[in-house]
């Protein structure tokens, strides 16, 4: 099994992700990125000690280490943009508090794409990374992100009203900047869960439905305009409208991706296979062209530059603007919003109204023969997108079949314009698996 997943290196803190790895990994990153790195963590009880190893590991490979500090991924990745250095980012994103990771970041700000991590895995398994004489190690420097990534958003945003944002940072990163930018943008801001806690006491760090009661009710007792909540690392956005209802992440990529291509005159819209329909009816309306990908936000940005995309994004909330970041960015994400509220003079729920309404269903099956499954697949439906798995696409919805490259498993989405497609497209999906895998 690859040690590095769709989005870096992830397992649980000091039994699969340890120091020792952590160290290693420094070592390969200066090994392959060699000059100054920067590197930052997220919130998570494991993640200074992960740091440290990461720090130690790099200037021991003969590179000067810049100690960033707890920061937003997007804010690393923007710091890194713009001192044209490489990254590492200390977090595991929206995984359980148990969890960490760490991912590579090129100069350009975007996370390592594909090719990059397997050069990674290389050097790691092979442990042909330098190591300095002594004289040669390299130095432990410390900087601030904060206030750079901060200026930048605000700066780049132009507010007339006065909102109110109930903001949920789920004791993760973005408590140090998205209450921080809200403020900056004039706006009120009604903070839940604004203090760093590597425990996640009040909720897990990924910002499902489920999670949001506590920020549900407080956009209704504050009479916000919306709400809005974070990963661990602040690189997603989910919102709640000023009814107290949740939004669905596909919409609001698809009210985003619809606003650039209009500002644009056209363009292209990069999205993973597994994005809503509404992405590609809203764009289309707009004059715009969708490209899918496969899954992860990685190979988003990559496509996304080479195809010189005006928006891209995942139906998880993590929304990517070109201009700033060939990366996802939530606090960017809330203060864009903002702006189209403000621009069109509609409120949140109005604006999500506007977006075509399909029907989605998730689920998985075990699944331990990934390449069988993937050749009957192409050879059913020759057709059908086989960027990631097969999607195969009706006039009234699509199915995507899906092995996964880091579990035994394949994941199965289907979705229709109603509820009772969705769920016959979703019971044709597991009966191809099921003929598969017999």
């Amino acid at each position: 099994m690859s040690l590095f997943g769709t989005n870096g290196v992830r397992g649980i803190a000091n039994e699969e992700l340890t120091a020792e790895m952590a160290l290693d990994l420094g070592r390969v990153i200066a090994t392959l990125k060699p000059g100054r790195i920067a590197v930052a963590c997220d919130t998570r009880l494991s993640s200074f000690m992960l740091k440290s190893a990461v720090l130690s590991g790099i200037m021991s490979a003969g590179s000067d280490a810049i100690d960033l500090g707890i920061a937003p991924t997007p804010a690393l990745q923007f710091y890194a943009k713009s001192r044209r250095i490489a990254g590492v980012v200390v977090t595991a994103s929206h995984n359980p508090r148990e969890y960490n990771g760490i991912k590579f970041v090129q100069e350009n700000g975007a996370e390592f794409f594909r090719e990059m991590d397997e050069q990674s895995e290389r050097i790691y398994s092979s442990k042909t990374f330098r190591v300095a004489k002594w004289n040669e190690v390299g130095t432990l420097l410390r900087d601030d992100c904060i206030e750079p990534y901060v200026s930048a958003i605000v700066d780049s945003v132009s507010l007339d009203r006065k909102f109110r944002v109930a903001v949920d940072c789920g004791n993760g990163a973005g408590s140090f900047t998205t209450p921080e930018i809200l403020k900056r943008l004039d706006c009120e801001v009604y903070g839940i869960n604004c203090n760093p806690d590597g425990r996640f006491p009040a909720r897990n760090p990924e910002p499902l439905e489920s999670e949001l009661e506590l920020l549900k009710r407080a956009v209704i007792d504050f009479r916000a305009d919306l709400g809005v909540a974070h990963d661990g690392d602040a690189d997603r956005a989910v919102f709640v409208d000023e009814k107290g209802e949740f939004v669905s992440e596909d919409a609001v990529l698809a009210l985003m991706a619809k606003h650039y291509v209009e500002k644009s005159g056209g363009g292209i819209v990069v999205t993973p296979v597994s994005s809503s329909r509404c992405v590609e009816d809203a764009v289309r309306e707009a004059g715009g062209e969708v490209v899918y990908t496969a899954v992860g936000s990685p190979v988003v940005a990559k496509v996304m530059m080479e195809r010189k995309a005006v928006f891209g994004g995942e139906g998880n909330g993590g929304l990517i603007f070109p201009e700033h970041l060939l990366a996802r960015d939530g606090g960017m994400t809330v203060a864009k919003v903002l702006e189209l509220i403000d621009e069109t003079g509609k409120k949140l729920s109005e604006l999500i109204n506007e977006v075509p309404r399909y029907c989605m269903i998730k689920g998985k099956v075990e699944c331990r023969d990934k390449e069988r499954v993937l050749k009957g697949l192409r050879e059913l439906f020759p057709e059908a997108n086989h960027v990631d798995g097969a999607r195969i696409d009706f006039d009234d919805g699509w199915l995507l079949i899906r092995p996964s490259g880091t579990e035994p498993i394949a994941r199965i989405y289907a979705e229709g314009k109603t509820r009772q497609r969705a769920e016959e497209l979703y019971r044709e999906g597991l009966g191809i698996l099921k003929r598969l895998l017999a």
